[in-house]
């Protein structure tokens, strides 16, 4: 989930392969759910109809949902990120290199996300350990995942405010981003 978060927000090309069309939307929508705050601004098609795969050739960003009976379709895209739902395998081309969160921020996401998914682990080396560990409901679960990705946001753009310049001779102020900052 980390890697596929990482080509989204690279802006790389995703698609996603699966023989259930709800799992393709609930993908789909869960991986531009992580990116709140930011709004994913390419193509995106939770399920792409078997007459417009040649779409899947476009040289622009994309997350798109495509049946499985069309893989055989899809092997020959070289550029593209193929995440099999049903397998549970992301294949990343050899020419595509995809950015991951720096360190520390990738190991803290992680385990926070670990502790959400599987709670028991928090308390698996306690020698003694409490009677009832409560899992969450799914709905708290959801909650939580938010939760760990707008942490991870506002650690990453903290002190933004930074690299801001503001040019004052024009009569209304206008604010630009100092890339070397």
């Amino acid at each position: 989930v980390l890697f596929l978060f990482c080509a989204a927000l690279t802006e790389h090309k995703i698609l996603f392969l699966s023989s259930s069309y709800q799992r393709l939307t609930d993908a789909c929508r869960a991986l531009l759910a992580l990116m709140f705050p930011l709004k994913y601004s390419f193509t995106y098609v939770p399920i792409l109809p078997a007459q417009l795969l040649e779409v899947l050739s476009t040289p622009t960003p994309f997350i798109i949902g495509v049946h499985s009976i069309f893989q055989s379709e899809t092997q020959e895209l070289l550029d593209v990120v193929i995440a099999d739902l049903d397998g549970g395998t992301v294949t990343v081309p050899e020419c595509v290199h995809i950015s991951l969160l720096p360190e520390p921020l990738l190991q803290q996401t992680r385990e926070a996300l670990s502790m959400v998914l599987d709670p028991e682990l928090e308390v698996a080396d306690l020698a003694f350990p409490p009677s009832t560990i409560s899992a969450s409901s799914l709905k708290m679960q959801d909650k939580e995942i938010r939760a760990v990705f707008l942490r991870l946001f506002a650690q990453l753009l903290q002190g933004y405010r930074w690299c801001l310049h503001i040019i004052r001779i024009h009569p209304e102020p206008v604010i630009r981003f100092h890339k070397v900052r």
